[in-house]
């Protein structure tokens, strides 16, 4: 691709991450912890789970933006605000001492100490935990062991027990599968190996192995292809994600054609539902895919940037 056709997706998907991101920003409100949020009957995936993931993109977009860009001001902004709402650490730190073998709020918590911000009576109770065998053999699938490990690591845990590595070659695409068999499932489940294996696109792609990395080359493209294709606005995000985090794995003109796709998809908004079918004024619906378009944006913007088109 050539600098003019370069710059102008730089350009794209830049629109792509602040729109996103003023969107986030416009509904804070939603990303609030109500009363319930320490109840044992409270719905995890409608409290702490968009709170720690506005966490994780908004630390990935401060760590890959200077102080001086405005995307980089939004997203410590709020990423403070989801701060204050865990009472700075300590609500899980209460989380923690009522669920202790819960694996969520470490993986919340993680987000925030990839960011700096910590809570030291936090970690000294989940370093006690993690010692147990009862935390070690928590049976869970590969990826998600993946994610745990990360999490430890960040909130400065050390432990013996699990071998990276070989979690890392046991998860859907540390396998190496028959391409044919990518299904949605799949596509998240090599999403989060690549996140956990770059740090969220922090770390570079130094961390993913070389024949992860050929695998990937070959064939992201088609499965990008068809998730577009078929509306799949949120994974579809989460494979652009994955393509900045590995350079090479999808050629220039793909890249900008998935973004144009995209683009169009948004809402006046700048939310972006997690499928065609899905109304855009539903939070629900699509706070992740809005979340997952800043990151994929931020990602393949200082991608494309390092490629010399940001002049």
């Amino acid at each position: 691709m050539s600098a003019a056709p370069v710059r102008e997706a730089v350009r794209s998907v830049r629109d792509v991450a602040d729109t996103a991101l003023a969107w986030a920003d416009a509904h804070r409100d939603a990303f609030t912890l109500g009363d319930d949020a320490l109840a044992a009957h409270a719905e995890v995936d409608r409290t702490w789970k968009p709170l720690g993931e506005l966490a994780q993109v908004c630390a990935t977009v401060t760590a890959l933006t200077g102080p001086a860009d405005p995307l980089h001001t939004r997203a410590r902004d709020l990423l403070a605000h989801a701060w204050d709402q865990t009472g700075r650490g300590a609500l899980l730190a209460a989380l923690q001492r009522r669920e202790p073998f819960a694996t969520y709020p470490l993986e919340v918590y993680a987000a925030f100490a990839a960011a700096g911000l910590r809570h030291r009576d936090y970690e000294r109770a989940a370093a006690t935990v993690a010692r147990t065998r009862g935390w070690r053999l928590t049976e869970q699938d590969p990826t998600r062991r993946l994610g745990v490990l990360a999490a430890e690591r960040h909130s400065g845990i050390t432990r013996p027990g699990d071998d990276p590595g070989a979690v890392r070659d046991g998860t859907w695409l540390g396998g190496l599968p028959e391409p044919w068999t990518f299904e949605r499932s799949a596509g998240y489940a090599l999403t989060h190996v690549v996140f956990h294996l770059t740090d969220w696109g922090r770390a570079g792609p130094a961390g993913v192995p070389a024949r992860l990395a050929q695998y990937l080359t070959q064939w992201l493209p088609p499965w990008l292809d068809t998730c577009l294709d078929a509306g799949q606005w949120d994974l579809s995000c989460e494979l652009l994600a994955v393509a900045a985090s590995v350079p090479g794995s999808l050629d220039p003109p793909a890249l900008q054609e998935g973004w144009q796709r995209l683009a169009a998809a948004r809402h006046p908004s700048g939310a972006l539902p997690e499928v065609a079918a899905a109304p855009a004024d539903d939070f629900t619906h699509c706070y992740h895919s809005t979340l997952m378009a800043a990151f994929a944006a931020t990602l393949t913007h200082v991608h494309l940037g390092g490629q010399g088109a940001l002049g």
